[in-house]
């Protein structure tokens, strides 16, 4: 995903998670694309188990979510993929501005 998507508050509650289990962020990081679905890179990039917010909501979290996998290549750290996020939000590319664009009108069709 292009750098400067999202709003900086976004790409910095990603480094919250990077911690020893007891110092991370209790909430759980849902998919940006609003579907209420737990965000695939928050957990690939982190191992499930040791998430504190799936531990604290473990009776909300279906079973399988321990075990997600995927082939898409994600950040080894929250703190990567927010340092390349807010790298470009100053000048955002065409690239960037075209997911913004895609993103806007699947919310408006949603809505």
């Amino acid at each position: 995903m292009p750098s400067g998507i999202w709003h900086r508050s976004e790409y910095e509650k990603l480094t919250t998670y990077d911690g020893e289990t007891w110092e991370q962020n209790p909430a759980v990081f849902l998919c940006h694309q609003k579907d209420g679905c737990l965000c695939g890179g928050w957990l690939l990039t982190h191992d499930p188990r040791e998430l504190l917010a799936l531990r604290l909501h473990r009776q909300d979290v279906a079973p399988e979510t321990f075990e997600y996998n995927s082939d898409v290549e994600v950040f080894a750290s929250g703190k990567e993929a927010h340092d390349h996020g807010v790298r470009d939000l100053d000048q955002p590319s065409r690239e960037a501005w075209r997911n913004m664009e895609g993103l806007k009108r699947l919310r408006i069709r949603e809505t």
